[in-house]
C-alpha cells in the first residue's frame, strides 16, 4: 500500500448525505425533549408554549445561519472555540471554550434529572433523589468501561424517536377530536396570562431544546458536498426541530390549556395518561427512560472527553484531566467528576438545571454571530465584499437576541455563569502570563481522533454541542 493509499484509509469517508447530516443534528437535539420540558415552558410563558418555541426557533435560526457561514469560512473546524480563535483572538477563543466547558459539564446533570423525573413518575413510591443516583450510577458504570454506538443504530433510534412523537401527536389530535379543548385555539398562542417578558423568559428555556444543532459542523470531512452540505444541514436541522417543537407544543397546549400544572416537571407524563391512557403512558415512558439513559451515556462520555482533550492540550491541568485509565482507556477521573456534578441535581428543578446549560450556549451563540461580523471585516480588508445584510445585519441581530435571552435566564444561572467566567479569566491570565502570550490551543474536533484511540468510545464526535 503506497503512502497516498495509506493517507486515504486514515481519513473519514465523505459519504454522508444531507438527510444523514440533518438526522445527525436531530439525534443530538433529541426532539422528544419538547415533550419533557413542555410543562416548564408553558408555566413560564403564561400558557403559550408554542409562541415561546417559535421565538426560540427564530433566535436559533439566526445563529444557525451564522454557523453555516462559519462552516464555509473555516471548513472542518466545528466549534465556537475554533471560530473565535481564528476570527477574533486566541484568548477570546479560550474563554469561549471555557464557557462551553460549563455547558458540557452540566448537560449530563440535566439528562440524569430528566431520567429521574420519568422514573419517579412511573414509580412515585421511590423518591426522585434515589432514581437520580441510580441513573448516575448506571451511566457512569457503562462509560467507565466504554461504549461505541454505530451511525446506523443512531439513525434507527432517531426514526423510532420521531415515530413515537408522531404517535403522541396523533393521540393528542384524536383526544381533541373527541373532547375538544377547554379554551379557544388562539389562547395557545396568546392569552391574558401571557406577556412579552414571560414569553422571552420561556424562550430562553425553550432554547435548551435546540442545543446540538451546531454539532453538525463537526461533519465537514464526512459530508458529501463538504461545507455546502454542512451549511444546509445546520439550517435544515434548526427548521426541522423548530417545526416539531412548535407543532407538538401547540397540540399539547390545546390538550392542557393554561399555565397551571400539578407538577410542571412531570406534566408530559400526565398528558400521556390523559390522551392515551395509563397503559400507553407506562409503555411509552419506558421507551423514553431507555432513550434518556442512552442520551446520558453519550452526554457524559462527551463531557469527559472534552475535559480530557483540554487536559492533554494544556488548557486544563494535564496531571488531573489529561489521563486515561490503563485498563479501560477511558478518562475515569473525568467521568467521576461529571457524576459528582450530577448529584447537584438533587436540589434543583428542571427549570434551574436547564438554565445552567443555556448560559454557556447563549454566550457561544452570541460569539458565533460576532465571528461572522469579524469575518466580514477581514474579507473587506482583502478587497472582497460579502453581502452586508447577510454578514452584518443578520448576525448583529442574532448576537443581540442571544445576549438578550442570556439576560432572561434565572439569577442562579447568571450568578454561576458569571463566577465561572471570572474563574476562567483568572486562569487564562495565569496561562498567558497576564494575557501577554497566546492561549493554549484546544483541539475540539476529530482530527486527533483519526490518529489515536478516542478516550470515550461514543458515537458522538464531541457532544451535543460540537
Amino acid at each position: 500500500m503506497n503512502s497516498a493509499t495509506t493517507a486515504n484509509t486514515t481519513r473519514l469517508r465523505g459519504d454522508l448525505s444531507l438527510l444523514s447530516v440533518v438526522l445527525f443534528g436531530l439525534a443530538y437535539i433529541s426532539p422528544g425533549i419538547v415533550v419533557t420540558i413542555f410543562g416548564v415552558v408553558a408555566a413560564t410563558s403564561g400558557g403559550v408554549a408554542p409562541t415561546a418555541f417559535a421565538v426560540a426557533t427564530v433566535a436559533m435560526l439566526l445563529t444557525g445561519l451564522s454557523y453555516a457561514k462559519m462552516a464555509r469560512a473555516v471548513p472542518g473546524a466545528g466549534s465556537v472555540y475554533t471560530y473565535a480563535r481564528r476570527m477574533l483572538d486566541s484568548r477570546i477563543g479560550f474563554l469561549s471554550g471555557w464557557a462551553m466547558l460549563l455547558d458540557y459539564f452540566f448537560i449530563p446533570m440535566v439528562g440524569w434529572l430528566i431520567t429521574a423525573i420519568y422514573f419517579h413518575a412511573q414509580f412515585p413510591q421511590i423518591p426522585k433523589w434515589a432514581w437520580l443516583i441510580v441513573s448516575v450510577g448506571i451511566t457512569t458504570a457503562i462509560n467507565v468501561f466504554g461504549m461505541k454506538l454505530a451511525d446506523r443504530v443512531n439513525k434507527v433510534l432517531m426514526f423510532i424517536a420521531l415515530g413515537s412523537l408522531v404517535l403522541f401527536a396523533t393521540l393528542c389530535v384524536v383526544f381533541l377530536g373527541k373532547h375538544g379543548s377547554s379554551a379557544p385555539a388562539t389562547d395557545a398562542l396568546w392569552n391574558s396570562g401571557a406577556s412579552v417578558e414571560a414569553v422571552t423568559a420561556a424562550a430562553a428555556i425553550a432554547a435548551y431544546s435546540f442545543l446540538g444543532f451546531d454539532a453538525v459542523s463537526t461533519l465537514g470531512e464526512e459530508a458529501r458536498g463538504g461545507a455546502r452540505t454542512i451549511g444546509r444541514g445546520i439550517i435544515g436541522c434548526v427548521v426541522a426541530a423548530g417545526a416539531i417543537f412548535i407543532v407538538l407544543s401547540f397540540v399539547m397546549q390545546l390538550v392542557h390549556p393554561g399555565a397551571k400544572f400539578a407538577d410542571v416537571d412531570a406534566a408530559a407524563y400526565h398528558l400521556k395518561i390523559q390522551v392515551g391512557g395509563q397503559a400507553y403512558a407506562k409503555t411509552i415512558n419506558f421507551v423514553t427512560i431507555a432513550g434518556s439513559i442512552a442520551s446520558c451515556i453519550a452526554l457524559q462520555a462527551s463531557a469527559a472527553r472534552l475535559m480530557y482533550v483540554m487536559g492533554r492540550d494544556g488548557a486544563l491541568p494535564k496531571v488531573v484531566f489529561g489521563r486515561l485509565s490503563g485498563k479501560t482507556g477511558t478518562p475515569v477521573l473525568n467521568l467521576l467528576l461529571t457524576a459528582a456534578a450530577g448529584v447537584i441535581a438533587l436540589n434543583l428543578d428542571l427549570t434551574t438545571a436547564t438554565s445552567f446549560i443555556n448560559f454557556g450556549a447563549f454566550l457561544g451563540f452570541a460569539l458565533v454571530n460576532i465571528c461572522v461580523i469579524a469575518h466580514l471585516v477581514r474579507e473587506r480588508r482583502h478587497g472582497r465584499t460579502p453581502n452586508l445584510f447577510s454578514y452584518l445585519v443578520m448576525p448583529a441581530i442574532g448576537a443581540v437576541v442571544s445576549f438578550y435571552l442570556l439576560t432572561k435566564l434565572g439569577h442562579v444561572a447568571l450568578q454561576i455563569g458569571g463566577v465561572w467566567l471570572a474563574i476562567g479569566i483568572v486562569y487564562l491570565a495565569v496561562l498567558t502570563g497576564g494575557f501577554r502570550r497566546p492561549a493554549p490551543e484546544m483541539t475540539f474536533d476529530d482530527d486527533t481522533a483519526a490518529t489515536e484511540e478516542p478516550p470515550c468510545n461514543s458515537s458522538s464526535h464531541v457532544g451535543r454541542r460540537g
